[in-house]
C-alpha cells in the first residue's frame, strides 16, 4: 500500500512538471508539405508580436506555395520567401522577441538579417538542438507532430549554404481554427 501511494505521489509530481500547455486550434498552425502535415504550436507566451504577424500571414494565404530554399542537413530548413533566395519577405518586419527557450529539434524561429529587428516572413525549423542561436533569434513556435514531414524536404547544397535546386513547396498553411471551421 504504501510503495502504492508512493508511486502515486510520484507520477502527480511529474505530471505537475510537465509543460502544461493544451492545444489551442487559434494559435497551431497546419503546415502541409509533399511528404504530409506538420502541426506547428505557436508560442504567443515567448512572441506575441511575431505570432500575431505570423498568423496574420497564413490567414491571407501567404505562404502558400512558397519554397524551403534553404534547408541545411543537421541544422535547419528555411522558407516563407515569396521570392525563394532568401531576400524576400512580406514587407512588414517586426521587432526581435528574445527569450530564455532554447533551439531544439522541432523549434521555429523567425530569420532575419544582422538587424535584430529585420525579422518578417521568413522561418525556419530546427533539424537537432542548436543552442548557438538562443537568444539571438525569436522562437515563435514548436513542431508538435509531422516532424518526419520536415526531415523529408529536399536538402540543400551545403557548399551554397543549404541553397536548394527544386526545392519542395508549402501546398498549404492555415491556422487550425479556421481549418475546423471549414470542417464543420
Amino acid at each position: 500500500m504504501r510503495l502504492k501511494l508512493l508511486s502515486l505521489v510520484a507520477c502527480f509530481f511529474l505530471l505537475a512538471l510537465a509543460p502544461a500547455r493544451a492545444a489551442d486550434p487559434q494559435n497551431t498552425v497546419y503546415m502541409d508539405v509533399p511528404a504530409g502535415r506538420v502541426v506547428i504550436a505557436l508560442r504567443p507566451d515567448l512572441a506575441p508580436k511575431t505570432v500575431a504577424h505570423f498568423k496574420t500571414l497564413v490567414r491571407r494565404g501567404f505562404y502558400d506555395g512558397l519554397t524551403f530554399h534553404r534547408v541545411i542537413d543537421g541544422f535547419m530548413a528555411q522558407g516563407g520567401d515569396p521570392k525563394g533566395d532568401g531576400t524576400g519577405g512580406s514587407g512588414q518586419t517586426v521587432p526581435a522577441e528574445f527569450s530564455q527557450a532554447h533551439f531544439v529539434r522541432g523549434t521555429v524561429g523567425l530569420a532575419r538579417s544582422e538587424d535584430p529587428n529585420s525579422g518578417d516572413s521568413q522561418f525556419f525549423i530546427c533539424f537537432a538542438p542548436h543552442p548557438a542561436l538562443d537568444g539571438k533569434y525569436t522562437i515563435f513556435g514548436e513542431v508538435v507532430s509531422g516532424m518526419e514531414a520536415v526531415d523529408a524536404l529536399k536538402k540543400g547544397d551545403p557548399n551554397q549554404n543549404g541553397t536548394v535546386t527544386d526545392p519542395d513547396h508549402i501546398i498549404r498553411m492555415q491556422i487550425a481554427a479556421d481549418a475546423d471551421k471549414k470542417k464543420g
